[in-house]
């Protein structure tokens, strides 16, 4: 049987915390997709796990030695409105990896079949929108963006029903860890201030252990997602379902549903078919994450203070930080964007406002300015006097292309792949996730995917999948 290093500690905590039980096995698995070079940095064995076994492990049908398969609880606001029982509804962790390099990674299945949290859904995915996870997800991980990754698509051979019936899909989801703002409000929701204790300490732990007690975690999770929203908004990615269920303790993107990424520059941007209002919009994104954070901290006031004054006292100061740490990671990501060494949030601003005013695109824009830094003719229309300010703080080509990829997972490649990919033909998938793994170099001859979509090609809206 394949080896996995697996420790799991989150199956050593209190029994409540979970439910212990094994992927519900499927027809006839096969691997759709294997993701060799990750498969390397966790220390497994590619080779081995491309074959019939690995395909077993991947769809759920063999449990891997060592694995102590689980569905974890949370709770969660949704588009604003409290959930108090959410939970793994079509997930289950086998179990925490340990790198030959020492790190903890989870290792999850997401489509594997209903558990005790799937409140009426069948626990299954279809393989577009798992595909979608693992394109996106190894696209953010090229920029270099914390996020959770695809290790691997097995098919099941049967059929999901969602509006049509849809061949299935599970994914192999890791990540640093599977906590959410929403696991520390099922506790609090219930007044078992034992377990959000529990579960603090655990974090802290895990992914802050020099930080002090609670309110030393939430600092390092408020100074975490400050830092990787801010990222989003620098490749102009909107991840469209920022529910506390799907904020990571871990300062990971995590959960790739409706997500997309800008063509056309504009703040008010909304992708998502069950956004109606605007909630999760391009330009709303760090209010919303600051709001998450809110949450957090309520789950956690116990800890910081026995004076329940003082320690929302410790909670306000802790997220008043969050806007100022949020504005200098993307003034400081901007400026570089711009090839500049320092933030020169006036230029930056005024850019912006340019494109949004000629609904120009966001990256092919930014891409753009390497050429034109030493070059006058190679200003786009109307940034001539943009251009001359901007060209006056001797902006460095270099530095441009290595802050501004060349390549995004196009909105209208990501479906056609998708569904190219759904009726057996893998080759647009192959060819957009080659060109993905290394997204700031130039590729001519992949010119394709660099380009905006024609307006026929654009899409409007994308899909939660579930």
């Amino acid at each position: 049987m394949i080896s996995f290093p697996f420790d799991n500690s989150y199956a050593r905590l209190p029994e409540h915390f979970f439910t212990r039980q094994a992927p519900v096995p499927v027809a006839s698995p096969g691997l759709l997709r294997l993701n060799r070079a990750l498969a390397a940095e966790l220390g497994l064995d590619a080779d081995a796990l491309s074959g019939a076994e690995g395909a077993a492990i991947f769809a759920g049908n063999l449990v891997p030695e060592g694995a102590e398969p689980l569905a974890q609880a949370y709770s969660g606001h949704q588009f604003g409105n409290f959930s108090p029982r959410l939970g793994d509804g079509r997930a289950i962790l086998l179990g925490e990896i340990i790198t030959p390099d020492g790190l903890r990674f989870d290792m999850q299945l997401k489509g594997s079949g209903r558990t005790e949290w799937s409140r009426g859904g069948d626990g299954r995915a279809a393989i577009a929108p798992m595909l979608r996870e693992y394109i996106i997800s190894e696209a953010m991980a090229a920029f270099g963006i914390p996020t959770t990754r695809s290790l691997a698509v097995a098919t099941t051979g049967e059929y999901v029903f969602r509006e049509d019936a849809l061949p299935g899909a599970v994914l192999t989801r890791t990540a640093a860890r599977h906590i959410r703002v929403g696991t520390f409000q099922y506790f609090a929701a219930r007044g078992d201030t034992d377990a959000v204790r529990t579960l603090a300490e655990y974090a802290r732990a895990r992914h802050c252990p020099d930080a002090e007690g609670p309110l030393g975690l939430f600092r390092h999770v408020v100074g975490a997602q400050a830092r990787l929203v801010a990222q989003w908004l620098l490749v102009g990615f909107i991840h469209g379902v920022m529910n506390t269920d799907n904020c990571a303790i871990s300062g990971e993107t995590i959960d790739y549903g409706p997500c997309a990424f800008l063509d056309e520059y504009h703040p008010e941007t909304v992708f998502s078919s069950i956004d109606h209002g605007g909630r999760y919009a391009y330009g709303n994104q760090p209010r919303i994450v600051q709001w998450n954070l809110a949450r957090f901290a309520e789950t956690l006031l116990p800890m910081f203070d026995a004076d329940e004054q003082r320690a929302v006292e410790f909670a306000q100061e802790a997220l008043q930080a969050f806007p100022a740490q949020f504005e200098a990671a993307y003034q400081a990501g901007l400026a570089r964007k711009l090839g500049l060494a320092d933030p020169a949030p006036e230029l930056a601003r005024d850019f912006l406002a340019l494109l949004a005013e000629q609904r120009a695109d966001f990256t092919t824009s930014f891409r753009a300015l390497a050429a034109a830094a030493d070059d006058p003719s190679r200003d786009a229309p109307g940034f001539a006097e943009w251009s001359a300010r901007w060209r006056a703080a001797r902006p460095d080509a270099a530095l441009i292309r290595a802050s501004n990829p060349a390549f995004i997972p196009r909105n209208h490649l990501v479906e056609e792949a998708l569904t190219a990919a759904t009726a057996g033909d893998t080759r647009p998938l192959d060819a957009l996730l080659d060109v993905l793994s290394r997204p700031f170099d130039d590729q001519p001859d992949r010119s394709r995917h660099a380009s905006p979509p024609r307006c026929e090609e654009r899409v409007l809206q994308t899909f939660c999948g579930t």
